[in-house]
This record gives structure tokens, C-alpha cells and sequence, in this order.
């Protein structure tokens, strides 16, 4: 995953919490963390003083502890956006550039919201997939066919049904 589809999620699941989408320096925060900047550098970058983008990392930081219903600092970013992608990304040499070049993944299921069939008749089929996250992960169906996988390596990944999967175009 490159920087450009990180952001995307990460605005997409703060949209769809908070109504609100990612500022300019916002953006640069998130890359700027994931790439072990300083705040200093961060705001050196787009323009600002180092206390202004560290009150909006703060800010920041807070918003997506809310939206991912866990405590997200600097120092766990990462991570915290591995499992809410269901990815664990090799982001290889972190002394380059651009460490997203090196983007090795492996795909791990650790989704504990699993759908479970029904028997139930009256009951629909596959639960209702509009909410936030589950939204991103239907949009990311794309990007992972682009990848390569199959239609069952996708389902697992995203922890969606498969037959929801088969319905993505």
C-alpha cells in the first residue's frame, strides 16, 4: 500500500465518524509519522510552525484513538493501521524516501467480526455492510483483485463474507 491509499482509508473511516475529511497538513502528519519525522520536520514541510502541527497531531491523533476505538499515538500508527487494513505490511528499508516502494504483504486474519451464516430464513443473508469501516474494506476489494488475490484470499483478509466479495464488480 502506498501513502496515497492509506490516506484514503484513513480519511474515509474519519469521514464516516467524524463527517469530516483530512486537511492538507493532517495528511502530512499521518505521512510525516509514518515515515518517523519529527513534528519540527512535519511543519518545516508544509509551512507551519513545529507547536501548530503538533496541536494538530494531537488533535489528530485523538480523532483516530475515537474512530479505530483505540489509543493511536505516534509511536503506534503503524500498527494500529495494519490491523484496522487487516495487512501486515513489510514496509522494507525505513532509511529510504519513500519506504512504501518495498511494500511486501502478508495477509493475516485477525478480524474478530467474522460473519456467521444463518440458517434463518427470515434473516437476511449477509449483514449489512454500509458503516464506515465496513465500507472501506467493500471500496479496498478492488485494490486487492488489482493485487493479485482471489476472491477467497479477500474475503479473509477483510473478514466479509465471501458472497459478499463475489457481488463486488
Amino acid at each position: 500500500m502506498d501513502t496515497a491509499h492509506i490516506l484514503q482509508f484513513v480519511d474515509k473511516v474519519l469521514s464516516a465518524k467524524t463527517g469530516k475529511h483530512l486537511n492538507d497538513l493532517q495528511r502530512k502528519i499521518i505521512d510525516g509519522i509514518l515515515k518517523r519525522q519529527k513534528y519540527s520536520d512535519i511543519a518545516d514541510t508544509y509551512g507551519c510552525t513545529a507547536g501548530h502541527a503538533k496541536d494538530v497531531g494531537y488533535e489528530l491523533l485523538h480523532m483516530l484513538s475515537d474512530a479505530f476505538d483505540e489509543p493511536v499515538d505516534k509511536g503506534n500508527l503503524e500498527s494500529v493501521l495494519e490491523r484496522q487494513l487487516n495487512l501486515n505490511i513489510n514496509f522494507g528499508d525505513r532509511n529510504t524516501t519513500n519506504f512504501w516502494e518495498s511494500n511486501t504483504m502478508n495477509y493475516t486474519n485477525s478480524c474478530s467480526e467474522l460473519p456467521t451464516p444463518t440458517p434463518d430464513k427470515s434473516q437476511p443473508a449477509t449483514p449489512d455492510y454500509q458503516d464506515g469501516t465496513n465500507q472501506v474494506k467493500i471500496e479496498m476489494v478492488g485494490k486487492l483483485r488489482e493485487l493479485g488475490l482471489k476472491d477467497e484470499q479477500i474475503a479473509e483478509v477483510l473478514g466479509l463474507a465471501l458472497e459478499v466479495v463475489k457481488q463486488m464488480d
